[in-house]
């Protein structure tokens, strides 16, 4: 692997084409104006942020996405941000001239790195709105995308198109994962968060386990979560709010969110183990929370997005006795972040 101290935000492969074109750091300049000043609106911040990129400064400035705590701007050194995408080649064995997808908002971490993956590793990047349904009316093959899940649900079809694709943003149902996991194409679920420089980890949606990218060193704290340690990417470990089982150095399984557990009459819940029992059981999106109860502290409801339905009371056999919902409830439609994330509790007290 070459290592970071050769390449700076300076260097260029001189392999990298945009949309089809070679281009050096002066052509980037001049493309980056262009986007600004004449560009259609998804352009905008990517032409912000190849000059942002490409100046004297030694870091980016990015809007954490809430992942660890409250958002908040953060600085994230581009020696770092080179790190990561080099890590990120060496794990999913990406090569120079390899195609890549651009279809996420330049906006957020993941549509900024993949800019700065496809300078450093020397990919054949384009560039298309970031928009619901991606691969639309497009016949190219790749050998890399990202996606977030709204649009691997609205891609299934066309994803014969692309070799390998790695999915973030927001968690892949468990439906989603079903219809995903016997395709031709390669998808990882990948784990990670802006403080991160997007993903340190990444699963086959075939598999249980994350594995862990290239020098990231993991561990559990005493409340059972997630903490990281990447000191290529990050000064300080990052300690996560993420409830893990850890396999070995390397793999770890997600359970679910420490802000998600339900304390029911004392006993507490993991909703998306819950949620994980149930999958393919329910017709529709779903999930399990826990609601203000006089008597429990906390009720755990079972909330179903779509008209209502009929619910056939065995499919809860599966559960332990205190993980069985006392309540279901239907909405219409379920209240997310911009990325995808389910609000669980203002989907239900709203």
């Amino acid at each position: 692997m070459t290592t970071t101290q050769t390449i700076t935000n300076k260097n260029v492969h001189n392999k990298f084409k945009l949309n089809g074109f070679h281009l050096n750091a002066a052509d980037l300049s001049r493309v980056a104006y262009s986007y600004i000043k004449e560009g259609d609106d998804f352009e905008r911040p990517i032409g912000e942020f190849l000059l942002d990129w490409l100046d004297q400064k030694s870091y980016v400035n990015i809007t954490t996405s809430g992942t660890t705590g409250t958002p908040k701007e953060i600085q994230l050194p581009k020696q770092a941000m080179i790190a990561s995408a080099l890590a990120t080649g060496d794990f999913f064995g990406l090569q120079p001239g390899d195609k890549a997808l651009h279809c996420l908002s330049a906006d957020f971490i993941a549509g900024k790195m993949m800019i700065v993956r496809s300078l450093i590793l020397g990919l054949d990047l384009d560039f298309v709105n970031p928009s619901a349904k991606p691969l639309d009316k497009n016949t190219t093959v790749y050998d890399f995308a990202a996606m977030v899940p709204l649009q691997v649900q609205n891609s299934i079809s066309a994803l014969k198109n692309v070799k390998k694709m790695i999915v973030g943003g927001a968690a892949m149902s468990p439906e989603l994962i079903e219809k995903t996991k016997n395709l031709k194409t390669e998808i990882y679920e990948t784990y990670g968060m802006t403080e991160t420089i997007t993903h340190v980890a990444a699963r086959r949606v075939s598999e249980k386990y994350f594995t862990v990218l290239p020098h990231i060193q993991i561990h559990k704290d005493d409340r059972g979560c997630l903490v990281i340690e990447a000191p290529s990417i990050t000064d300080s470990a990052v300690v996560t709010n993420d409830l893990v089982d850890i396999a070995n150095e390397n793999q770890f399984l997600f359970l679910g969110r420490i802000d998600n557990v339900v304390n029911s009459g004392g006993v507490k819940l993991i909703p998306e183990v819950i949620e994980s029992k149930l999958s393919g059981k329910i017709n529709g999106r779903f999930f399990v929370v826990g609601i203000p109860d006089n008597t429990l502290g906390e009720k755990l409801i079972l909330v179903i997005e779509g008209v209502q339905q009929e619910i056939d009371p065995t499919i809860f056999d599966i559960l332990d006795k205190y993980e069985k919902p006392k309540e279901i409830r239907f909405v219409t439609k379920f209240k997310e972040t911009e990325n995808g994330k389910i609000k669980r509790k203002e989907t239900v007290l709203n």
